[in-house]
């Protein structure tokens, strides 16, 4: 994959995974898309990356408000004419005890993690088939193994669009689109800040998003990491509820 004069679609871009992609990108000499809800850090963002001389624009956009995410759509479309590959990244995460069970959560995080996803791949389809190119990267985790204490709704938002990013794989070949599945480990983030355990492997942001980046550029289809955790979650998914 060559990213020169292509147009990247990056969600969740304030932050994090999405954040320190985005400031990879200028050197793929790429047109630069940035969606998040963090319109102040996003506009900073942009702005600093439009100093490297490649064409970069910030929207605010919550991905998992289906009307947000038309309109936004609709003025990367009118803004870019085209977009080539679309790193779908942004995600949300929470931890709670059984006891504070909750609906409102659950919503929230599937939202954000399964239907931020869904919502965007709804947008981008018709013009990938219709031009018979196109690529997806959806950033699952190796979280999606099994359901852990207090972490069921993220576990299972994030088994969810790996399914469904699995399903869309074989159903959108023939049309030569591609479909990327990312699934990090631990990486140190705002969001992994706020985890209460202590997080085996942990990986810096920047070299997360590098070993992504690569991956991308490899077009392989999962892209995980690191691998004992990838060996670990797959060793866990077979373990015993007790152990």
């Amino acid at each position: 994959m060559d990213f020169n004069n292509k147009t990247v679609l990056i969600t969740g871009a304030s932050s994090g995974i999405g954040y320190s992609l985005a400031k990879l990108l200028p050197k793929e000499k790429c047109s630069i898309v940035l969606l998040s809800r963090r319109e102040n850090i996003l506009a900073n963002l942009a702005n600093e990356l439009k100093i490297s001389g490649v064409q970069v624009k910030a929207y605010k956009c919550d991905v998992g408000k289906i009307d947000e995410v038309r309109h936004t759509f609709d003025q990367v479309r009118k803004d870019f004419g085209k977009i080539d590959i679309a790193i779908l990244n942004a995600g949300t995460s929470s931890r709670a005890d059984v006891r504070k069970f909750s609906s409102s959560t659950a919503k929230e995080i599937f939202e954000a993690n399964t239907f931020g996803i869904i919502n965007c791949i709804e947008q981008l389809l018709p013009d990938f088939i219709k031009r018979k190119e196109g690529m997806i990267v959806g950033v699952s985790s190796l979280a999606e193994s099994r359901g852990f204490p207090k972490s069921g709704f993220y576990n299972a938002s994030k088994a969810a669009a790996t399914l469904l990013l699995e399903s869309l794989r074989v159903e959108l070949k023939p049309h030569n689109i591609k479909v990327l599945i990312v699934k990090p480990g631990f990486v140190k983030t705002p969001m992994t800040d706020k985890n209460e355990f202590q997080m085996p492997f942990l990986m810096d942001v920047d070299k997360a998003a590098g070993i992504i980046l690569k991956g991308i550029k490899k077009e392989k289809s999962i892209i995980q990491f690191p691998l004992p955790i990838v060996i670990g979650s797959k060793i866990t998914k077979y373990l015993p509820d007790w152990l």
